[in-house]
Order: C-alpha cells, then structure tokens, then sequence
C-alpha cells in the first residue's frame, strides 16, 4: 500500500468511525426497551417513539444536510453531526422523564445523516480501485458499534442478574439502562476530536471554486503529476464548478435532467429496498425479537452477541468481495439469501403454539406474582395457536401492565415453537444483509451520483430510506402485538422478494470505475431511446 492508498486510507477510517456511533445507538437502545417500559410505563406506541425519535430527527436533518455541506463543506458538517451526537449522547443518559428521553434521542437523529454524508465525503477522495472498499468501511464501522453495544448490553445483564434494573454505583443505584445509553459518550467525543484532523473534499473545493486548496488536498492522494487531469476530470464532471453558484431551486431541478435520470431512479429503488426489508427492526429490538421464542431475557441477549459477531464477520467478507466480485452479483445473492431466511422466521412462527399447561403453571408459581397466577389459572390447559391469541387471553386475565411486565416468562412457558429454525433465519438474514444490500446501498450512493448533484441526492436518497426506517422502528412494537410475528417476517420476505426483481432489473456494475466514468454510463445521449438502464 504506496503513501497516497494509506493517506485514503486514513481519511475514510476517521470519517467512518460515525458509523460505530451510529451502531451504538441503534444497538444500545435495544437492549434498554424493557427496563425503559417499565420504569416510564410505556405504552407499545409510546416505546416505538422512543426507539424511533433518532429515524423521526434525521428526517428534518436530511432536508438541511444538503444545502449545508455544500454551503460550508464535508468537514465542517461533519464536525456539527459529531457534537450532536455526543450532546445526545450525555441528554440521553440523564434524560429525567420520557419526553426528555424522546427530545434527546430526537437530537441524535438529527446526526445520522453522518451515513450518508460520510459515503459522500469518502466517495470524493477514495481511488477508484479502492472506492469500494473504503465506503464500505463505514458499514464495518456500523457492526462493530453493534457488535460492541450488544456485548455491553448483554455484560450489564449479566452482572445484575435476571429481573433486576438498577447497579449499584459509587454507593448509588443506577438504572442499567442509563449505563447502557452512557456507553455512548466516550466514542462520541473521540469521533468529534478525529474530525478536527481531516482536510476538506477536494471535489467540493473545486465546486467552491477553491482550486489552489484542492490541488493541496489532491497532492496528499495522488502522486503530484497526476493532480492536474484529475482536476481537469473534475471540473468537466462538475460543469467547472458552476453549480456552487446556483440557487437549491436550481440545483433540485437538476435532478430532473434526464441525463441523470438513470442515476436516481437506481437511488430511489435502493433508498426504499434496503430498509424495508426490516433490519432496523431486528437491530432496535434484537432481545424483544428474540424473546418471542421462549428463550427468557437473559438468553435473548445472548443470542444478540451472534448477530453482532454475525454481522462482522460479513461485512468483512462484502469489504473483501466488493471490489473483486462486484456489486451487483452481492446484492442479487444477498438479496435471495435474505427473502428465504425471513420466510424460515415466517413459517417458525406461524406453526408456533402456546398452552400454559400444568408443568408450566408450577414453574410460574416463583416467577410471577400469586395474583398473577391465580388469574393465569383460568388459562391453564388451553392451547393458543397464533402468538397474538395467546397475548389478547393474557391481557384480558391479567392486564396490559402484568402482561408487558412479565411477558418474556409467559412466552418462555407456554410456546412450543422451532426455535432453532428462527435463530438460524435471523442470523441468515443478518448474514446477507450486511453482506449485500446493508454496505452497498451507500456505495451506490456514492457512486452512480454525479458531482453536481450530489449534495442534493444523496441526503434525499437517505430521507427516504430513513423515512421507511423510522416507520419500522416507531411501529414494530405494536405490530408485533397487534399482527404477530408471523405476518411481519411474511411482509418483509416479500418486500425483499420484490427489491430482488427490481434491483435485478436496473442495477448496473459500477466497480473498477471512477465516478465521472459512472456519470457517463449512466447518462442518456441524444441519440439513445430512454429504457432499461445499460450494463457495465
């Protein structure tokens, strides 16, 4: 690796450390959603607020990110983005109430247009044969903040023991779950420190008309007699810089160019794909899902260490394929593997029973209450053939508190389910995801859109697939209380079913090429019938 790969290198490593913030968050919230229930008394809807404010914020975020980066730069909205996240980070944590906790995580949403504009920032300084690989690393950042959120989880858990929902610190009782969105703080503010560190995009000091300090930038990436054609390269891509002047009416229009049609219309697709296909509900609500199956609290955490090991360990097998194999063929296998993993989670469920009989009831007699079980009395025997029978008879006996409250024991009592079959189709999917359509997404981004517009598509790319994400998160709760678990994994098997032919239909190979390249395979010239976009 010569000096200019590692410089590359190092600029990307520091941009994509938001990604570890990112998976933190998403992560770390996971593990918080029973302890924050109870203490608050949440309703379904009002702990999908919670979970989902991040997804709610990043959509007003995303409407100002583009205006902004391109107004200030990469940089310095990087730099606003990382003190967001370590002020929501702190609010989150001494967040008295639940309406601060909602305002606070709010807060961090508006930070996570760090995805998109990292992608964005290392798309512009990356070498084209590594291109790849270095947006890549923002999604192996994402994991490793995920792997390492479900471990802190999952330790605190441990060290408190089933039930329990404070530690004792420094002589005072602590609420786990404020140690687990505390976890969050350290990184926040190392990733706002190695901000500082970086220079500007050199793509976006040329479109400043800023030449003399992208010339500086460009000699740290390339060898010094190749800087000239590549800033000759730019500013042709670019309309020699003439969109900085433009007004944002005049750069949305630019969107409607139909010579940067194919482009958005490949973004649009993968924008509504990637999340709709529920991964931010298995991420966010990772021991809830897994609780379904009877395994108990304790196991459910456990078994969230196999999806952040899971989820490394491919997404370094994307890093290394990307640039070799490609990406379309990623994502078409990826995308097969995630429809038949989901349909395993699907028809697990749908086959699942539930029956509270005499064994369980014993069982029951020292983890629930004696009103609580005397009232479960009137169940014992009878068989519940759907997860939302079985839940509607246990509020109608007990209540909606006492069936929140010890949901978990109930459903480990009752339920006759392949629970095996779940956890390899979650795994399977999580495996696929983060080896396809999860890192690639973003390097699409970066890739097939056009200099001057990409301050304006990539953040509307990210609203999008950020404005199906929240409604994910904000609703799964009640969805999985109201529909069943069964009927969600059947809808996001088809919609990744149907990602798969459309994806399959317009995504053309984009590797090995630099990105004024890509803008020319995917322009239409005067001379071509508009129709199906033209293959690498």
């Amino acid at each position: 690796m010569d000096v200019y790969t590692r410089t590359a290198f190092r600029f990307a490593a520091i941009v994509a450390f938001g990604g570890l913030i990112f998976g933190l968050d998403a992560a770390l919230i996971s593990g918080t959603t029973r302890f924050i229930s109870s203490e608050f008394g949440l309703s379904d809807l009002q702990l999908g607020t919670v979970v989902g404010a991040p997804g709610f914020g990043v959509l007003f975020a995303l409407m100002a990110t583009g205006p902004i980066c391109d107004a200030l730069g990469r940089k310095k909205t990087l730099l606003i983005i990382s003190s967001l996240y370590l002020l929501s980070a702190v609010a989150s944590m001494l967040a008295p109430s639940y309406e601060s906790l909602v305002g606070a995580r709010f807060l961090g949403g508006l930070a996570f247009t760090s995805l998109s504009l990292a992608s964005m920032y290392i798309g512009e300084i990356a070498p084209p044969h590594i291109r790849g690989k270095l947006v890549a690393m923002n999604q192996i950042s994402i994991v490793i903040g995920l792997s390492a959120a479900y471990a802190i989880n999952f330790g605190l858990v441990q060290a408190l023991g089933e039930g329990q929902s404070a530690l004792a610190l420094m002589g005072q009782d602590v609420a786990v779950w404020r140690i687990m969105l505390g976890a969050e703080v350290l990184p926040a503010l190392l990733w706002l420190l190695l901000v500082l560190t970086i220079p500007e995009s050199p793509r976006w000091l040329l479109a400043a008309g800023k030449e003399a300090e992208a010339r500086v930038v460009m000699a740290r990436l390339m060898p010094e007699g190749e800087v000239h054609a590549e800033v000759a390269r730019i500013k042709e891509s670019a309309g020699h810089g003439s969109h900085s002047a433009k007004t944002l009416k005049g750069r949305v229009l630019d969107l409607l160019d139909r010579n940067v049609r194919r482009a958005m219309i490949v973004g649009f697709v993968f924008a509504i794909v990637q999340p709709v296909t529920g991964v931010n509900a298995i991420l966010f609500y990772a021991p809830m899902v897994f609780e379904q199956t009877g395994v108990g609290t304790s196991a459910s955490f456990g078994q969230t260490l196999i999806i952040g090991f899971v989820s490394l360990i491919f997404t370094v097998v994307a890093l290394a394929l990307i640039d070799r194999v490609g990406r379309r063929p990623l994502v078409i296998v990826g995308l097969i593997w995630s429809v038949i993993s989901l349909m395993m989670c699907s028809w697990a469920f749908a086959v699942a029973t539930y029956t509270l009989d005499a064994s369980a009831m014993s069982g029951l007699m020292v983890t629930v209450p004696a009103e609580v079980h005397a009232a479960l009395l009137a169940l014992e025997a009878q068989t519940f053939h759907s997860d939302i029978a079985f839940k509607q008879a246990l509020i109608a006996h007990i209540g909606q508190t006492a069936a929140s409250q010890y949901e978990s024991v109930l459903i480990q009592a009752a339920v006759t389910i392949n629970a095996p079959i779940v956890l390899i189709g979650i795994v399977g999917f999580i495996a696929a995801f983060h080896l396809s359509i999860g890192p690639i997404m973003w390097v699409v981004f970066s890739e097939v859109v056009p200099i001057h517009i990409r301050g304006i598509a990539i953040p509307l790319f990210a609203f999008l697939s950020s404005a199906i994400s929240y409604f994910v998160q904000q609703f799964f709760p009640w969805q999985l209380n109201n529909q069943g678990a069964a009927e969600i994994f059947m809808f996001y098997g088809i919609a990744g079913f149907a990602g798969l032919i459309l994806l399959g239909w317009i995504l053309p190979e984009t590797k090995n090429k630099s990105i004024e390249e890509i803008e020319a395979l995917l322009a239409v010239s005067d001379s071509e019938p508009e129709g199906k976009l033209k293959e690498a």
